[in-house]
């Protein structure tokens, strides 16, 4: 009686999966059927927002439909993450994100979203390097003997961050560690007031990625010494790594896209594939290539365990640091 039992739910499952076959195949062959929103969790003409809309128009080409870009402004990223974490999982509704509201900022704070149970990583796009800048008229011309003025100095010194709880906030603590300084942390409400204050002399470094570094390099204000890379690397040419004399230290930012969890794996790969062959296209590369950030696309596995580590990671250095927001 109970073997029969079984054999009929069995039946009865098998029915059930065959009948919503073709809806689902249905359902990949339309998609997309009408515009796929891109949400981009931070002001128009910031860093994220330069690459989100280098991929913009191979993504509608590839796609078949027109990719808009969404400005959602506000708290670190998460206003806008948070949006795309809440959303329908039909491939309509993507975030181009970073490493802050998916890696760092829940570390720091309660965030409305879980950037590990409530988003679906579908692939990097592009990743950028750390680099550690000084005033121009800084006494400290290389890395040695900016490590050399800064010991000597103590906490006499400071740097500046785009934000408390930013990566060049948590860059500029990890490097405080490895390297046994006390640099004051001074934070800004974004690059802008920070090369403000570079060019008022009121800094004596920072961490800035190439993209936020290039207006504050191109002022004249301010000049490269070393990039927080395990060796030295051909996307920021001519610098030498920090690590080469600060063992282990490494901070790079990364950006790509996510949906909202749930998306069907057949979308999800259409996306994915997408996104990577936009990636690839020569104009894409070339623009990466002219602004300091390495092309880098991933498969959505790559870029989940991208994030676990880096939480993992950053989570340890706001511990020993104790930084709070």
């Amino acid at each position: 009686m109970s073997r029969h039992h079984l054999n009929r739910r069995q039946f009865a499952g098998a029915t059930a999966a065959l009948l919503a076959a073709p809806a689902l195949t249905a359902h990949a062959q339309t998609y997309p059927s009408r515009p796929i929103r891109v949400v981009v969790p931070y002001p128009a003409g910031g860093s994220t927002d330069q690459l989100a809309r280098a991929i913009q128009q191979p993504l509608s080409e590839l796609l078949g439909q027109p990719v808009v870009i969404d400005n959602r402004a506000g708290a670190g990223g998460t206003i806008g993450t948070d949006i795309v974490a809440k959303a329908a999982p039909d491939g309509y509704t993507l975030v181009f994100g970073n490493t802050g509201p998916n890696a760092v900022v829940s570390l720091l704070r309660k965030v409305p979203y879980d950037p590990v149970a409530d988003l679906a990583p579908i692939s990097t796009v592009a990743l950028t390097p750390m680099i550690l800048a000084v005033p121009v008229d800084s006494p400290a011309k290389t890395l040695k003997e900016f490590l050399a003025y800064a010991r000597r100095e103590g906490d006499k010194l400071n740097y500046g961050s785009v934000g408390n709880g930013s990566l060049s906030h948590l860059t500029g603590e990890h490097f405080n560690d490895k390297a046994g300084l006390k640099l004051l942390h001074i934070p800004y409400n974004g690059g802008a007031p920070m090369l403000t204050a570079f060019a008022s002399g009121q800094l004596h470094a920072a961490f800035v990625t190439g993209l936020d570094g290039a207006s504050m390099l191109a002022s004249g204000k301010v000049r490269y010494l070393a990039v927080a890379t395990p060796a030295p690397t051909p996307v920021v040419p001519g610098l030498p790594a920090i690590a080469d004399e600060v063992p282990g230290f490494a901070s790079t930012a990364w950006f790509g896209v996510l949906g909202p969890k749930g998306l069907p794996a057949d979308i999800l790969a259409k996306v994915h594939d997408a996104v990577v062959a936009s990636v690839a296209r020569p104009e894409v590369q070339k623009l990466f290539t002219e602004r300091r950030i390495e092309a880098r696309s991933s498969t959505p596995k790559e870029m989940e365990q991208r994030i676990a580590g880096e939480m993992k990671h950053w989570g340890e250095v706001i511990r020993k640091a104790g930084i709070t927001t």
